[in-house]
């Protein structure tokens, strides 16, 4: 099966009327040993591990994935280093990995290498927030060669026509972003989501998850039956950072 199409299935076919769960982890944090360690942790608690390519200028991000990104980086963290890495990991556990990474390292590394190397470490796909659909395709013609999938993101601004665009463009799921600003954040989700969140999954053919914001319970309460998962990163790091096993808090958010 193509790794793009994994996605797909693993966000489809979790066997339950459960909303899925996708969940974030910023590469190399805290540190080698221990990012290792909740990798595993956490595939083994959710549909699909999200690892976070950190970079210096991490525009879609909150305070916690800024952190998390500054302290992998000054552990001298890099692209190179997380392929490795999950080439050891990716084989022990039966879930599908995509990466999240700003467009510079992706360009730096180059997009045919990228795609051979994320292939052979057992990667499926990847999500780049700041590379605009209609510049996509040079990154995107690299990944399907391999089978990859690039992930298309959509917000509440999305007007109607780009919608559509978005969902037929992306490969594996379509990620919903809850709300206008970047991850994170203390502040509710705003109840005017559940409107947006309906038009998205109406349009589009694959999975959506939601993102930016999930942090509890009673948040994936709210949008279950709107999308078919949710995407956790903040929340999680914030609650790593605080010693509680990752996955109690993952099957927390489910229960």
């Amino acid at each position: 099966m193509m790794p793009a199409r994994q996605i797909t299935v693993a966000l489809t076919g979790n066997g339950s009327r459960r909303p899925g769960l996708i969940a974030y982890l910023t590469g190399g944090y805290p540190n080698e040993q221990r990012f290792r360690k909740y990798f595993l942790q956490i595939a083994a608690a959710c549909d699909l591990v999200e690892v976070g390519i950190p970079f210096s200028d991490p525009m879609a991000d909150g305070l916690t994935i800024q952190n998390a990104s500054r302290v992998a980086l000054k552990n001298g963290t890099t692209l190179k280093r997380i392929l490795q890495w999950l080439a050891e990991l990716v084989p022990e556990i039966g879930t599908p990995v995509v990466l999240m990474s700003y467009l510079n390292p992706l360009l730096a590394y180059g997009y045919a290498k990228l795609a051979k190397d994320a292939l052979k470490a057992g990667v499926s796909g990847f999500i780049v927030p700041d590379l605009p659909v209609e510049e996509a395709a040079p990154l995107a013609g690299a990944l399907s060669k391999s089978g990859l999938a690039l992930i298309q993101l959509v917000t509440p601004l999305t007007s109607p026509q780009r919608l559509s665009l978005l969902c037929a463009k992306s490969r594996g799921f379509v990620y919903a972003v809850t709300h206008a600003g970047t991850t994170g954040g203390k502040q509710a989700l705003p109840a005017d989501c559940i409107d947006y969140l309906d038009k998205v999954r109406a349009q589009s053919k694959l999975p959506v998850y939601a993102g930016f914001g999930i942090k509890s319970a009673a948040d994936v309460a709210m949008l279950a039956g709107h999308v078919d998962g949710v995407v956790v990163g903040s929340a999680l790091i914030d609650a790593l950072d605080e010693g509680i096993d990752p996955a109690e808090f993952l099957a927390g958010l489910r229960r």
